[in-house]
């Protein structure tokens, strides 16, 4: 019973905030900052005030992993394998892209700022996959510094922030379809959170597809911790043993769950109420994780990163932005 206590303050202030988010959402004009955003930013005003009782730390640590996983898994509940399919085949066409992007881009910052390999790798590598899980992934496999993992994840968390805010005024002022939307944001922005919100503030339609090439991103984190511990045994075996490297720890699993909600959902037995039903749990559950991960967000933590690593994360950035919208739109043009 104690252990359940430790966490319930924490995930009831979570429930709160999503709540207060739905509500604000329904009176705002047309929704268009949606609830996730919303749970988000009310989160993140909420900080300074509530950071400072570890009571929550709890509750809101497990609600930003726990719940937002089951969010996305069920979300599939809107989805079809067909769709999936799709989605993930043009995902791969645009990953080709900036993938190269990340990482050249990347690799230039490294040599005009002069950054060590593992800095610039870590932020090459949570602008291409999937933001800090991959940086936090990587990170202890090629033994980069504290400090550089927390640079990568500084990076990316400060310009995340921008994209949830103004990728869908972009969208909107750019007159990007749901699926044009969807295919940019899913493959431009890092974090899986991020990708949620600024996704579902654009539409539900687009929220869903970001939310599938998202998935298809973070499945490369695996190819990607392998393929960085052989750079890290090429370059320092000699002096230190590279930690190794357990598949089964970093497989994201709840993309498992996720396909496993799609194809319950594609047999067609699913009641159309039962669908809406699971469809507004999963947006409760992202809001909820949401909220818990803007509560986390101190900006006094982030300020204090140094320049250098921020300019070269927000170039790195702002390269594969580009280069994934005008990639999507090639994609769309080769499709009709």
């Amino acid at each position: 019973m104690s252990h359940v206590k430790k966490y319930l303050s924490g995930i009831s202030l979570s429930v709160g905030i999503a709540v207060v988010a739905f509500l604000i959402n329904m009176l705002v004009p047309s929704g268009f900052l949606g609830e996730t955003l919303l749970a988000l930013l009310l989160g993140m005003l909420l900080n300074p005030l509530l950071g400072r009782y570890e009571a929550f730390n709890p509750g809101i640590n497990w609600t930003s992993k726990k719940i937002l996983r089951a969010g996305i898994i069920l979300a599939g509940i809107t989805l079809s394998f067909t769709q999936v399919i799709k989605a993930g085949k043009y995902a791969l066409i645009l990953l080709l892209f900036t993938f190269v992007t990340a990482f050249g881009v990347g690799f230039i910052c490294k040599k005009a700022f002069k950054i060590n390999w593992k800095l610039a790798s870590l932020l090459s590598i949570s602008t291409s996959i999937c933001g800090g899980t991959a940086v936090a992934t990587v990170g202890p496999t090629i033994y980069a510094k504290d400090r550089d993992i927390a640079y990568a994840i500084s990076a990316t968390f400060i310009f995340d922030i921008i994209t949830v805010i103004a990728f869908p005024w972009i969208g909107k002022l750019l007159g990007l379809s749901d699926t044009s939307y969807g295919l940019w944001i899913g493959t431009a922005v890092n974090d899986t959170s991020s990708v949620v919100a600024a996704g579902y503030a654009f539409s539900d339609a687009a929220g869903s597809l970001a939310t599938i090439v998202k998935l298809t991103r973070t499945l490369f984190i695996v190819p990607i911790v392998l393929i960085f511990a052989w750079i890290y045994a090429k370059k320092e075996a000699p002096t230190k043993t590279a930690e190794k490297v357990s598949i089964r720890k970093i497989f994201p699993w709840f993309i498992l769950g996720f396909l496993a909600v799609v194809g319950i959902r594609s047999t067609g037995i699913v009641p159309e109420n039962v669908v809406t039903g699971v469809s507004f749990l999963s947006k409760f559950f992202l809001s909820m994780a949401l909220a818990s991960i803007g509560l986390k967000t101190s900006l006094k933590e982030v300020a204090g990163v140094g320049a250098k690593p921020m300019i070269a994360g927000v170039i790195i950035d702002i390269s594969v932005v580009i280069v994934a919208l005008f990639a999507q739109a090639g994609i769309q043009q080769f499709i009709k």
